[in-house]
């Protein structure tokens, strides 16, 4: 166990107790003695679906200087409420997880999605939030597809010769990338020169599961219609915004020095052994500004690597598994509107 990171959590555990009053309710009424916590399996978690139900914040109105919200496709969004020193940790955490995959360059950025999903910089949706993210890795931003969410062919040529034969990023939502480019180059018999691009997705994969799409089929029709070879999916949620997990070369979910996951048993939430199916929960030390440090998700996934990976990079790694039936679609881009 790394102990600076569970340190850190009992810490947060402690502050978002004396500076969250619903928080430090429900903690209460758990009867959890949070300084005898000798272990980071037992601290606390909140349910994801908490954040739906309750406003949790541990900072005064007055000190809001951000409000993000998840893209639920049915009921209510989840709320996150940020100040400016959570909402530069959480840039700056970001930036770190990313470039140790991309390196530290800046380069021109393509965005498979419309300019009109950032509407309101105060109110973030999921894809808005992910969006003004990641351009921090871009010298220039364009955007490939028009408010109507068509595709925007002189967009993307302008964007081609501004990149010349220079490398660049393409990022976007994975159902939004699948349906709105993928589906229409393929319809239109078109391919896209972009074998210098690097293409970072995540979110909403609840679509293409539907459509018997996986990763490995998702990579293979990116590659067939774009040249696109090098391309890292990401996992995460508004919930712990800039506590990504990132695939490697190898096809794993790596836990960035921010983070840490358990999986636990559905049935009792008993911690799980490794290869063994069960919910996620995410825990980070980024959040200051809302209870949101230890998260019980609605994802099924397993640790499936203890030690160092193929890859090169050290430490655990997870896999995705999917949704617990009967849950809530909430992937990042489920929803048109996100």
């Amino acid at each position: 166990m790394n102990n600076k990171f569970f340190e850190r959590m009992k810490e947060l555990t402690l502050f978002h107790k004396e500076h969250c009053p619903e928080y430090g309710k429900m903690l209460n009424g758990l009867g959890t003695d949070i300084q005898a916590v000798d272990k980071l399996e037992d601290i606390p978690f909140l349910p994801a679906r908490l954040f739906k139900a309750m406003d949790l914040k541990s900072i005064p109105e007055e000190k809001v200087f951000k409000i993000m919200y998840s893209s639920g496709t049915t009921g209510h969004p989840s709320k996150i409420y940020l100040d400016r020193e959570n909402a530069l940790a959480q840039q700056i955490a970001l930036s770190h997880v990313v470039e140790s995959y991309i390196g530290k360059g800046r380069r021109p950025m393509l965005i498979i999605d419309s300019e009109d999903v950032l509407k309101d910089r105060k109110k973030f949706s999921a894809r808005g939030a992910g969006i003004l993210g990641f351009s921090i890795f871009a010298t220039k931003t364009r955007y490939a597809l028009d408010k109507e969410m068509n595709l925007n062919k002189n967009a993307i040529s302008e964007f081609l010769k501004i990149v010349g034969d220079k490398d660049f990023l393409v990022f976007g939502f994975t159902s939004v990338i699948w349906q709105y480019l993928v589906q229409v180059l393929e319809k239109e018999g078109i391919k896209l020169p972009f074998e210098k691009g690097s293409l970072i997705h995540g979110g909403g994969w609840k679509k293409l599961a539907d459509q018997a799409v996986d990763e490995k089929e998702f990579a293979r029709r990116i590659e067939k219609n774009t040249g696109i070879r090098k391309i890292m999916n990401y996992y995460g949620m508004v919930e712990q915004t800039g506590s990504i997990y990132l695939t490697c070369e190898e096809g794993h979910y790596h836990i960035s020095p921010y983070s840490e996951i358990i999986i636990r048993r559905p049935e009792d939430l008993s911690v799980a052994d490794i290869g063994e199916t069960g919910l996620i929960q995410v825990m980070s030390t980024l959040p200051t500004a809302y209870p949101g440090h230890s998260i019980l998700t609605e994802d099924l996934g397993m640790i499936d690597l203890e030690k160092d990976c193929p890859c090169g990079r050290q430490g655990r790694t997870f896999r995705i598994i999917g949704r617990v039936k009967g849950s809530e679609i909430r992937g990042c881009s489920d929803a048109y509107g996100g």
